[in-house]
C-alpha cells in the first residue's frame, strides 16, 4: 500500500509541478556552415587542410554588392572564414606553417587577394587588423558557365583551393 500511494504522489506530482521545457530551435541559418577538406576524400585519413566557412545566397545580387571589390570582404558570412593547415603548407607561393588562420580576401577583376590572419574567432570583417596578416597571396580569377547561387569552396585534386560564386572562381595555388 505505502508503494501505491508513494508511486501516485509522485505521479500527482510530476503532472502539476513540472513545466514541458521544450528546446526552441531557430529556423535554419540563411548562410549555412559548411566544411571543405584536402584531400576530399573521406576514405583519406591524412587530411593536410580544413576550411569553415558560411555560404550567404545570392538571391538576386551581385557579387560585387556582396564582397566589393578592393575591400576586405570575410570570404563568406556570419564569422570570419577560418582554415586550417594539418601541416606545413605553401600557400599562393608563401610558406606557411601548420595552424589555423582566419581567411579574407579582396576580391579584383583579374584576381583576389588571400590574407591568412592570426586573430580567430572574428565576426565578418569589422574588427580584422592587418597588423596579424600572416601571409598575403594571389589567387587567379576565371569565369565558369555553370551559375553558383550559394558562395562555395572546395578543393581541387591538385590541393589548391577553389572559391565560387556567381560564374567567378578564384583558385589559389597550395601544396603541402
Amino acid at each position: 500500500m505505502k508503494n501505491v500511494l508513494l508511486f501516485t504522489f509522485l505521479t500527482l506530482a510530476m503532472v502539476f509541478t513540472t513545466e514541458a521545457t521544450a528546446q526552441k530551435f531557430s529556423g535554419l541559418d540563411k548562410s549555412p556552415a559548411d566544411i571543405a577538406y584536402y584531400p576530399s576524400s573521406s576514405r583519406e585519413m591524412d587530411k593536410a587542410a580544413r576550411i569553415i566557412y558560411s555560404r550567404p545566397q545570392l538571391k538576386g545580387r551581385s557579387l560585387d554588392e556582396l564582397a566589393p571589390k578592393g575591400k576586405v570582404w570575410r570570404t563568406g558570412a556570419n564569422e570570419a572564414t577560418e582554415i586550417t593547415f594539418y601541416k606545413d603548407a605553401t600557400v599562393g607561393g608563401q610558406a606557411v606553417k601548420a595552424g589555423t588562420y582566419s581567411l579574407f580576401t579582396i576580391p579584383g577583376d583579374d584576381e583576389w587577394t588571400v590574407i591568412l590572419n592570426n586573430n580567430l574567432h572574428q565576426w565578418g570583417a569589422y574588427s580584422y587588423d592587418s597588423a596579424a596578416d600572416v601571409a598575403r597571396v594571389t589567387a587567379k580569377t576565371s569565369t565558369d558557365d555553370e551559375e553558383l547561387e550559394a558562395f562555395s569552396i572546395a578543393f581541387d585534386d591538385n590541393g589548391d583551393m577553389v572559391m565560387g560564386w556567381g560564374t567567378t572562381r578564384a583558385t589559389l595555388p597550395m601544396s603541402f
